[in-house]
């Protein structure tokens, strides 16, 4: 009887000790979260109060920096002294600590007695590549960043490998903006690590200031050419370092003098012209492809390289200006390419950009038709390609005065692909030419079956051209403005800019209470972007997000926007203040996760 009444009070007793346990341990997180929050908000004499009692327990030395910075920024020297010693004795074989006392001695000015514990503490560096990083990773801890370089660079050198602790001192370098190391770093590596090659572009691009930086590193990196010559990631970098300048010929120059040098098959400059193009450096890209054709038909580049030159020019040749003899030879190299290699299902593309061109550019709607008919009679074509040919074909129906077959074939298509983005297109598509007609009704009701797509593009696209119908039908006066807007649309659908930037301007002189301003500005703004006159449309996207911030456009302007000045005025640091504004004031914009995106890389993040 007495031991069970022992054996109670026992596990009475564990049981009341395991409570006052938990129960200390949560006031402890409770008090340390505190102590965080105030330390955060720069309430250093209550935060140290909180520290001073948390760091009584040895289990929780976890919040020794905390404790140690906020006695530094409270200048209690004395106390962070007795501190560090007393971890430094309790901690024999940290380096962390020793490094904080150095920390400590720094502070109060006294560089020699730090520099004496720093010196001790490198000379005795192990050939241990863990025990390298750790040390370094304690200087950079008390934000010592230039030890924690000499401690890796001196790892280097023990363990007799230059190509150690590289990802390290990139993050050092770039974390300190350290320009000319960052670059020496990066020339020094991507020969044996070409994979960083992206990384390192992306990094340069957000601590370069001018162009004076770009030049700087186009020495280093010629310097580096010269010394390994065929080392084909050094010849990508000055061609990425060129194009930051916008000198796509000096870049050209540069990969076929490669090429030549290597007799190399194309295989890389064949990869960087898709670099032009993206840029906008459509003529050097031609060249580029011509070179290319120069190596035969018996080259494995031969005939891509033929078929992305015609796109090109096509991309060239389209962009707003062009004349119709450019655009006539233009269409005749698409259709020697078609007599070459016949007419099928690996041609198809060249069926698709010859009947565009015929339809939109050379005024031959009839020509364009026919071929995408016969198109869709080719074997061996997929449902999506079929899908996308209707599409194309209604198109032209438009411009052949066939609105009643676009309709059908535009159904046709909805109904085949129901529920799938080629579809919605196929939908909306019905719903613009409904639009053009002046049927706003149906347009709009189209347009509300839309707005619940899967596809955000198509159905943002609807919820803009509802919302645009709805605010604009409610008088006469109203109604009659959206009918101009509508044949403003439909010329540019037909591709006639300047008779739709006519009508465009017309709807404020014929109603000058119109609420279509911000929708007018827009399409302006698309034209120019369209002819490449990309300031222009930057100043009238400008004053859609200026005057019109609650208007259906503003968030589309303001992402476009970014993606000019990204782009094409090669200005990032107006990008990014466009593409905040995006993320910040419109947070429900489909725009807004790309944004967040572009946002993230112009500042540099996860490189």
């Amino acid at each position: 009887m007495n031991r069970l009444i022992v054996f109670v009070f026992f596990l009475l007793s564990f049981s009341v000790k395991a409570q006052i346990s938990r129960n200390n341990q949560s006031f402890i997180n409770d008090e340390s979260a505190l102590a965080i929050q105030y330390y955060r908000d720069g309430d250093y004499e209550k935060a140290v109060v909180l520290f001073e009692k948390i760091l009584l327990n040895p289990s929780n030395q976890g919040y020794f920096d905390v404790y140690f910075n906020t006695l530094i920024k409270l200048n209690r020297y004395d106390a962070a002294e007795k501190l560090v010693k007393k971890f430094v004795k309790q901690n024999p074989g940290n380096d962390a600590y020793p490094i904080a006392l150095g920390k400590l001695y720094q502070e109060k000015g006294d560089v020699g007695a730090a520099n004496k514990i720093f010196n001790e503490i490198i000379a005795k560096l192990p050939k241990e590549e863990f025990k390298i990083r750790n040390l370094a990773n304690n200087f950079y801890r008390f934000e010592n960043y230039d030890l924690a370089v000499q401690t890796f660079k001196q790892g280097r050198k023990l363990l007799g490998d230059d190509k150690l602790f590289a990802p390290e001192l990139l993050n050092i370098y770039r974390f300190k903006k350290d320009k000319p190391m960052l670059m020496q770093e990066y020339l020094d590596i991507l020969a044996s690590i070409p994979q960083l090659l992206p990384q390192a572009e992306s990094t340069l691009s957000m601590i370069f200031e001018d162009k004076n930086d770009y030049q700087v590193f186009q020495t280093a990196i010629l310097r580096k050419i010269q010394k390994e010559p065929d080392a084909e990631v050094y010849i990508n970098l000055l061609t990425w370092n060129y194009i930051q300048q916008q000198e796509f010929d000096m870049a050209l120059r540069q990969l076929i003098a490669f090429d030549k040098r290597t007799k190399a098959d194309g295989g890389t400059l064949f990869n960087a012209v898709s670099t032009f193009v993206d840029n906008g450096a459509y003529e050097t890209a031609v060249k580029a492809y011509e070179y290319l054709l120069t190596k035969g038909k018996e080259s494995l580049y031969y005939l891509p390289a033929k078929i992305e030159m015609l796109n090109t020019k096509y991309n060239l040749q389209t962009s707003g200006k062009y004349t119709a003899v450019e655009l006539a030879v233009l269409a005749k190299d698409y259709q020697v390419l078609l007599e070459e290699n016949g007419k099928n299902k690996n041609t198809l593309f060249a069926i698709k950009k010859l009947a565009n061109l015929q339809a939109y550019y050379l005024n031959q709607p009839g020509n364009a038709e026919k071929s995408l008919e016969e198109a869709l009679q080719l074997p061996g074509i997929n449902s999506s390609d079929i899908g996308q040919l209707k599409l194309d074909l209604g198109d032209v129906y438009i411009l052949t005065n066939q609105p009643w077959e676009a309709f059908l074939v535009y159904e046709q298509v909805s109904k085949q692909f129901e529920g799938q983005p080629i579809g919605n297109e196929a939908r909306f598509r019905s719903a613009k030419l409904s639009f053009y007609q002046g049927n706003f009704d149906y347009s709009n009701g189209q347009c509300q079956v839309l707005k619940a797509a899967t596809s955000q593009l198509i159905a943002n696209d609807a919820l803009n051209l509802s919302l645009l119908i709805s605010d604009n039908i409610q008088t006469p006066t109203d109604s009659n403005a959206l009918k101009m807007y509508a044949d403003a649309e439909m010329l540019l659908f037909r591709n006639l800019p300047v008779q739709a930037v006519k009508k465009l301007d017309s709807i404020a002189v014929a109603y000058p209470d119109n609420g279509l301003a911000d929708a007018v500005l827009m399409s302006k703004a698309r034209i120019y972007i369209k002819s490449g006159d990309f300031q222009k449309a930057a100043d009238l996207l400008k004053k859609v997000t200026d005057n019109f911030k609650d208007g259906i456009w503003t968030d589309d302007a303001l992402f476009t926007l970014g993606d000019l000045y990204e782009k094409r005025l090669n200005d990032m640091a107006q990008a990014k203040s466009y593409f905040q504004k995006l993320i910040t004031d419109y947070p429900g914009s489909m725009f807004s996760a790309e944004a967040r995106k572009r946002f993230r890389n112009l500042r540099g993040d996860g490189v």
